[in-house]
């Protein structure tokens, strides 16, 4: 019998009211960015396309909105026979700039929709990895017109009870960037964006 991860299911003894898996994802924002706090988080009850993570949580950093997944990892008992890795062996993050009191839903679309893509075609994101396509954002006007992934530039990975989390950023780039990508590598496109945005921020502002 496969799991969701495509793997070979084994039987857990965990209480179905544990989530190590789940902790884990949230201690480590808290040590990496102790300042960090939890402004939002939508459910499956609440989540726009839902059906590829169990939730998405949306931390004030400095001064970033930071969105975090959980589902894409195994949250609550360990369900693959890999011990190694947890899961599809990743998170997503998305940070976008700060400004009022309370975080955009757009970030939330985005990241539902993609876990989704990695439920139903059983394909997984990677570091290196773009996709095309703009309007995934709430402004009409925005130049970024796709998404590269990056291992997240503070979280970076953390082990938990299940196997190793990798945390892996989607980041807004636009035609221009995305099309040197082609020509050269997503890693150094997103390297040279680094020395104005270390962290990767998602701006729809952006020119």
């Amino acid at each position: 019998m496969r799991d969701v991860f495509g793997r070979r299911k084994r039987q857990s003894q965990e209480p179905v009211d544990s989530a190590p898996g789940w902790d884990a994802l949230e201690r480590r924002v808290r040590d990496v960015l102790p300042g960090a706090t939890q402004a939002q988080h939508w459910g499956t009850d609440t989540l726009p396309g839902q059906g590829g993570v169990y939730g998405i949580s949306a931390f004030r950093s400095g001064e970033t909105w930071l969105y975090l997944t959980f589902g894409l990892s195994e949250l609550f008992a360990k369900e693959s026979d890999d011990l190694e890795v947890s899961g599809w062996g990743f998170e997503l993050t998305m940070r976008v700039p700060r400004s009022g009191d309370t975080p955009p839903t757009w970030p939330v679309t985005t990241l539902s929709k993609l876990g989704r893509y990695v439920l139903t075609s059983g394909t997984p994101f990677e570091a290196g990895h773009r996709i095309g396509g703009g309007g995934f954002t709430d402004d009409p006007t925005s130049r970024l017109d796709g998404l590269a992934f990056a291992v997240d530039p503070e979280l970076w990975s953390v082990d938990t009870p299940n196997g190793r989390v990798t945390f892996l950023a989607a980041v807004g780039v636009t035609a221009d960037e995305l099309e040197l990508m082609r020509s050269t590598t997503s890693a150094a496109v997103l390297e040279g964006l680094k020395q104005a945005m270390p962290l990767l921020v998602t701006d729809p502002a952006r020119r």
